[in-house]
């Protein structure tokens, strides 16, 4: 037990039973305990497999590969439309959990034997995801923004066209184009800390909120 993960543990406001629950279910499963992006994480070796996490209507067991799981009881959930590679299983009680302990075990030996076996999730590239004409069109106004976005990493351009093309209307999206088009030129990602003032840089966690003038 590692005892970051401990204090973490004994200070938890929400889910602390059910958490600990899966804590238990997966420290039984003989992988390593460390404490990562502040939650619970469980590795092989030097690979994530698993995390823990405590949200306002449930927690979570999240497998970092869990698009490569059979799931063959049907009960994992991407985080989001656009999660590639991350699969959860959510709880709300410790019944639920207590009940699935045993399948839940069979999922974590099952990401386990992913990662001893190497597999790699094949992930979108940036040339795959649709480029909104609103943008197109910025660009062809705008060089310089078309430059300093085409020198952002791949994964900060990524997270751009999917937030301006999940707009319906075009007018939402030059909207979005124009008020992310400081953040573009400064070589901001759109998820990135503008502030300065954040702790976990260079993403924006919201500890500036909380810090004294």
């Amino acid at each position: 037990m590692n005892p970051i993960v401990n204090e973490y543990f004994n200070n938890l406001k929400n889910w602390q039973a059910e958490l600990s629950l899966l804590r238990e279910i997966a420290l039984e499963c003989g992988l390593q305990e460390e404490f990562k992006w502040r939650q619970a994480c469980y590795c092989y070796k030097d690979s994530n497999v698993f995390i823990l996490g405590g949200f306002k209507e449930y927690c979570i067991i999240g497998f970092f590969k869990g698009v490569l799981l059979n799931d063959s009881e049907n009960i994992l959930s991407a985080h989001g439309p656009n999660s590639q590679s991350s699969r959860s299983i959510k709880f709300t009680s410790l019944t639920q959990i207590s009940t699935l302990k045993k399948t839940i075990k069979e999922y974590i030996f099952e990401a386990l034997e992913v990662e001893k076996a190497g597999l790699k999730v094949e992930l979108k590239q940036t040339a795959d995801y649709e480029v909104p004409e609103e943008l197109t069109a910025t660009f062809n106004k705008n060089k310089t923004l078309k430059i300093a976005f085409e020198n952002l990493t791949p994964g900060r351009q990524r997270g751009y066209l999917l937030h301006f093309s999940q707009a319906k209307q075009a007018k939402t999206r030059y909207n979005r184009i124009e008020k992310y088009s400081q953040r573009i030129l400064n070589g901001k990602g759109i998820n990135d800390c503008v502030c300065g003032l954040s702790k976990k840089m260079p993403t924006c966690d919201g500890s500036h909120k909380y810090l004294k003038e």
